[in-house]
């Protein structure tokens, strides 16, 4: 991946930051293989953090083993043989989690107790806490993660010593919220966050408006977001679309579609996400119209539909019968070049069509839609040809419009050059105008001259008056020097 002839061979942080956006990105095995290039052609020695990266990767896929085999990997690639242990603590929220997915809980708590005992040399800071407490708060050992932070919070002595971060609290309230502890989430939010000075931000805020909102909280989620406010934090897409699902659950449509409004009205641009939550919403609901309406909005806002966001309308207008505008729908997606109807769907809007006497309507649509399809490609054909001979012709106008100029400019250049000429042709006659009047209109010794040639005096003959003779010159002796005497 990287070129032979690079002129600097990259660092650690630059294989730190492609791998992480690899992983974030789903192309785990893009990575691993990023990391290979990395060891093999020595531009880096075996990184933890690059190796963490990958462990979380894979966590998230569900691949467990490859966790277990990238540690095994990097202990080899340290030297680290045997019962040894790896001194930075940043890889091993990641291998409990493997252990965990596994079903091998006592070799993660093991680990636990290993790394994290009062005798370990293992190095850990903020990140590498927030791993494991991760780790133990999502695998139902709270008590044991309420332990470790109490722990952190306890050792972080900034500058000198930094144990807890903001992801420190957003993972404690995340802990709290899975068992059901929402007093204890609220105090972590609200209070010991205070106490470490530490400022929350908008996914601070997002976890709690879930924990609540998804609680049946919606007053105290709605508070959260009028304080996002008040401390000038401003709320993204998600949280709008938190507070939307909060309010559908509690039974307020009408506020959902409220919050929709001010994402809108704030800047945001919904996605398909957003409009799938107010079309489910609204489905649930039986205002299948209103929902309609926000998938036509989507089209109209250039915002690309996907499959759910047909199938949920599909699903209800053929649950309450109303097959025309079932079959509208199924049109709709049908003309996206980019999704195609799923078997169960199908079969769906089948069984609704037999029911009422209808189904020949279903072969005759997709034979339309083919149709259109047909003169939609057609008449893009059309216009990508017509299209080329505009520009063909455009670029034929600027051809012959820049010989023209040049031409011109030719011309203009040709123009000067002999005027220039001109000028000095005439400076040139000029000149040969003058040099005959100063010869034979010259000196009074040059008219003597002429005047004894013509009376027969010799021209080497000093003239009266004069004090210069001519000399004589011998035609034979082309060396001859001509000199005054």
């Amino acid at each position: 991946m990287v070129k032979e002839d690079a002129p600097l061979n990259p660092s650690p942080s630059t294989y730190r930051i492609l791998i992480k956006g690899l992983v974030e990105n789903n192309k785990v095995d893009q990575a691993v293989d990023l990391k290979n290039e990395m060891i093999t052609k020595g531009f880096c020695a075996p990184d933890p953090v690059v190796y963490n990266l990958l462990m979380t990767g894979f966590v998230r896929n569900d691949e467990p083993d490859r966790v277990l085999e990238l540690f095994e990997e990097l202990k080899e690639k340290l030297g680290v043989g045997g019962g040894g242990i790896i001194a930075d603590g940043i890889v091993y929220g990641n291998l409990m989690k493997g252990y965990f997915k596994k079903g091998m809980e006592k070799e993660a708590m093991d680990l636990y107790e290993e790394v994290l005992g009062e005798d370990s040399k293992v190095r850990f800071g903020a990140v590498s806490y927030n791993l494991v407490l991760d780790a133990l708060a999502k695998n139902g050992r709270l008590d044991e993660a309420i332990g470790l932070f109490e722990r952190m919070m306890r050792e972080h002595n900034p500058p000198k010593r930094i144990t807890v971060n903001l992801g420190s609290f957003n993972v404690m309230i995340d802990g709290f919220g899975l068992a059901g502890r929402f007093e204890e989430a609220i105090d972590v939010f609200k209070r010991r966050m205070a106490e470490k000075n530490c400022t929350p931000d908008v996914l601070s805020y997002n976890n709690l408006i879930n924990l609540l909102g998804m609680n049946g909280l919606i007053v105290e989620a709605e508070e959260a977001y009028k304080e996002m406010g008040e401390r000038g934090i401003i709320p993204d897409e998600y949280t709008y679309v938190l507070l939307i699902e909060s309010c559908f659950k509690a039974g307020n449509p009408n506020d959902s579609l409220n919050y929709f409004d001010k994402m809108v009205e704030s800047g945001l641009r919904p996605n398909a996400n957003a409009y799938n939550k107010i079309i489910e919403g609204l489905l649930n609901v039986e205002r299948l119209d209103e929902a309609r309406g926000f998938l036509d909005q989507m089209l109209e806002r250039e915002v690309k539909p996907n499959v759910m966001s047909y199938e949920m309308l599909l699903q209800a207008f053929c649950k309450v019968a109303r097959l025309d505008d079932a079959l509208k729908v199924l049109r709709d997606l049908l003309m996206d070049e980019d999704l195609s109807l799923g078997s169960e769907m199908k079969e769906l809007v089948l069984e609704a069509l037999r029911k009422d006497g209808r189904q020949e309507e279903f072969a005759r649509l997709l034979e339309d839609v083919e149709r259109e399809k047909a003169e939609a490609a057609a008449r893009a054909a059309e216009e990508k040809e017509r299209a080329e001979a505009l520009a063909k012709e455009e670029e034929e106008r600027k051809k012959a419009e820049k010989a023209a100029k040049e031409a011109a400019a030719a011309r203009a250049s040709a123009a000067a050059i002999d005027a220039v000429l001109g000028r000095r042709k005439s400076a040139d006659n000029k000149e040969d105008e003058k040099e005959p009047s100063q010869v034979t209109g010259g000196t009074d010794e040059a008219k003597a001259g002429d005047k004894a040639s013509a009376d027969g005096v010799s021209a080497n003959e000093v003239l009266p008056g004069s004090n210069s003779s001519v000399p004589t010159i011998d035609a034979g002796n082309p060396t001859q020097e001509v000199s005054a005497i």
